[in-house]
């Protein structure tokens, strides 16, 4: 039987979830957009977000002079409920021989890091790479979660970190990595 009701854990000071959802819908503080190196908005959630966010995204975008690929950086939410959208450039899959999980776990650092500057008490991640980058998801799952419960078990920020995953299939995979390191 699959599971897709919400999972909810709790590591050190914070709150994991893991839903199927879309990270436009989300009312976190932040959301994370899976950018491209020019912050231009593009397909799937990269293109939902500037649609349902509307013009001040991507004119605050174009100010930032792009993101290279493992790095972030903060926008408005513009008209989203999130407060913020942290725009984050994930490794294209070439096979996994050009360094692929060192820049897909430091997307994951990075906005985390920017959360922390800026006092985000909650922020929703996507299942970055894994779209239109097609990083295979049984390879994302784990690196994502291993990468954010390292975060949360030496920071105290933020509170809530959400996974929106599109689909039973990242649900279950993310869940799985969640188990495989996390005890009940």
């Amino acid at each position: 039987m699959l599971i897709t009701e919400p999972i909810r854990k709790s590591i050190g000071d914070s709150r994991l979830e893991l839903v199927i959802g879309n990270i436009v819908m989300e009312d976190t503080e932040a959301i994370v957009n899976p950018a491209q190196k020019s912050l231009h908005p593009g397909g799937g959630a990269d293109g939902e977000i500037h649609i349902w966010g509307g013009p001040r995204i991507w004119e605050e975008c174009r100010e930032l002079g792009g993101c290279e690929p493992g790095q972030a950086k903060i926008t408005t939410g513009g008209d989203l409920a999130a407060r913020y959208v942290i725009h984050t450039v994930g490794p294209i899959w070439t096979g996994g021989g050009s360094n692929e999980a060192e820049v897909l776990a430091s997307c994951y650092r990075e906005c985390l890091r920017i959360a922390v500057e800026h006092n985000i008490a909650s922020i929703a991640f996507p299942a970055i790479s894994t779209g239109n980058y097609a990083y295979p998801m049984e390879l994302a799952a784990p690196i994502a979660i291993e990468t954010v419960v390292a975060h949360l078990k030496s920071h105290s920020n933020p509170k809530l970190l959400r996974f929106v995953l599109k689909g039973r299939r990242a649900f279950e995979l993310h869940n799985s990595a969640l188990q495989a390191i996390v005890s009940v």
